[in-house]
């Protein structure tokens, strides 16, 4: 279990910091709420002063009654417990992925075809010699530019599930190298000599599929909307994320995937239909009669078009599944603490709605007497911030947190940066820690295989959080073991 601590420095700055990695006996909330008490109760931190608390979906970290967000929020009000916002994207993702069942088949064929191409060394280096192939070619002709960091040669990449924005990554790799993909498919079948039947076979599936015009046409699709939330997951992966900026990022891209829904059909089947005239693959008649072949013709198929079929069968309602799905897992009705908080970051701030805010939620972080001072100095800040320019500026409210400090207010102003700090460190994903034990492989590799936990932990606290350990000084390192006990030889 690895634990990373969320705080405001004293500038007003938001960090995240890995504090230890614990070895735990079974996965069970309160086994984790043990554990955790230990290491916290250890570094003598203050437990009843948690104010916020981070975990992916698991029922036994988000349970309502016997999840450890429960056991915490039992000895602490205030740890109010946030969903990972990169966790619900990635959720939203697959899950409207397998609502639409040709775009779920399109993924599973995605998954086969580059298994196929890339199954051996031999096939990937073949790729690779086509890709430069082609590039070379377009060189020559003009088509592309040549410059540093330009025209390099990559190769299909797989996606997974708990992997943020690796189906993006592998649907992109894919339309990037498409034709050379069918040039090693095209080889493998071919090679009678050195491919077996079955490669061969499956090398004429994985040909057939890339070929057919709606895997191309889902392979745009899924490029197109995935384009759009790629943004979203890399900004929901950073430290100094605040969870109400994070929140104006999920509207933000809502919005974007609705204007696409709504005016997007024509310039996106115009992307489609040039990939498909590069690539010479069939395209169909789009005012012909559809027929599906997924299953036995139904009495409505009679009136449906192919341009019907593709466009809301298809287009409309993949756009549909995904707006739906972040409407369920992003729904702004079901944290009121978020929307109370958001006058903090606008013009003025609503000094009604966040009394309302320390009253309802931190009423135990402040008193009856600060209650009522707490009004004050929001209508007084209100009105320093509209004469003063360097407050006036402020668009986040991390940006009014760092303000405070900078113009020297934070003392005036002592109980609304506390509010501000209390918001702040409410956390928005789990990305430091999946960072943790990423680097972990690094640290436990096949040579070190054996090494203890303590071990371990000390580690990867020093490989995660180098910028802090580069500033140590070795020769004080050295004297304080040299003075822990005597020693035969001089260290």
């Amino acid at each position: 279990m690895a634990i990373v601590l969320r705080f405001i420095d004293a500038e007003g700055i938001i960090q995240e910091r890995l504090l230890d990695l614990v070895h735990v006996k079974d996965t069970l909330s309160a086994t984790l709420k043990s554990s955790l008490w230990k290491v916290l109760l250890q570094y003598q931190f203050d437990v009843y002063k948690i104010c916020g608390q981070g975990y992916d979906g698991a029922s036994n970290m988000r349970g309502e009654w016997n999840g450890l967000q429960a056991l915490v929020r039992s000895e602490c009000a205030s740890a109010y417990y946030v969903h990972c916002f990169a966790h619900r994207l990635q959720l939203a993702l697959v899950g409207a992925a397998k609502d639409v069942i040709p775009v779920n088949q399109f993924f599973t064929n995605l998954v086969f075809v580059i298994n196929v191409v890339c199954g051996s060394s031999k096939r990937h280096d073949e790729l690779e010699k086509q890709k430069s192939d082609e590039i070379r070619k377009l060189l020559e002709l003009g088509e592309i530019s040549s410059g540093k960091g330009l025209n390099q040669v990559g190769t299909l990449r797989r996606a997974g599930d708990t992997r943020w924005g690796s189906h993006y990554d592998s649907v992109v790799s894919l339309i990037d190298m498409f034709a050379a993909t069918n040039l090693v498919l095209e080889g493998i079948m071919d090679d009678i000599d050195h491919a077996t039947s079955t490669q061969r076979a499956d090398a004429d599936v994985a040909y057939n599929m890339i070929q057919s015009y709606e895997f191309v046409f889902i392979l745009h699709l899924i490029k197109e909307v995935m384009g759009e939330t790629e943004s979203l997951s890399l900004e929901l992966q950073k430290k100094s994320q605040d969870i109400l900026n994070a929140m104006d990022l999920v509207s933000s891209t809502k919005v974007s995937l609705n204007n696409i829904r709504n005016e997007g059909w024509d310039s996106f089947l115009d992307e489609v239909t040039y990939f498909c005239k590069r690539h010479k693959i069939q395209m169909p008649d789009m005012n012909a009669q559809y027929i599906s072949t997924r299953y036995r013709p139904r009495k409505k198929d009679l009136h449906v078009t192919f341009e019907h079929y593709y466009r809301v069968d298809l287009f409309i309602a993949t756009l549909d599944k995904h707006l739906d799905e972040l409407n369920s897992r992003f729904s702004d009705q079901s944290m009121e603490l978020l929307s109370l908080s958001s006058s903090l970051a606008s013009k003025e701030i609503d000094v009604d709605q966040i009394c309302l805010l320390v009253e309802k939620y931190y009423s135990q972080d402040f008193n009856e007497q600060e209650r009522i001072q707490l009004r004050h100095q929001l209508r007084l800040f209100n009105v320093d911030k509209a004469q003063n320019p360097r407050l006036s500026g402020i668009s986040a409210i991390s940006d009014l947190c760092r303000s405070l400090v900078k113009t020297q207010k934070r003392e005036t102003y002592f109980l609304l940066d506390r509010v501000v700090r209390l918001i702040l460190t409410l956390p928005v994903s789990t990305a430091t820690t999946e960072r943790g034990f990423s680097a972990m492989k690094r640290i436990k590799n096949r040579l070190r295989n054996k090494m203890s936990d303590e071990y371990l932990a000390n580690s990867l606290v020093i490989n995660v959080e180098r910028e802090i350990a580069e500033k140590f000084d070795q020769d004080c390192i050295i004297d304080e073991f040299k003075n822990l006990k005597g020693r035969r030889a001089e260290l």
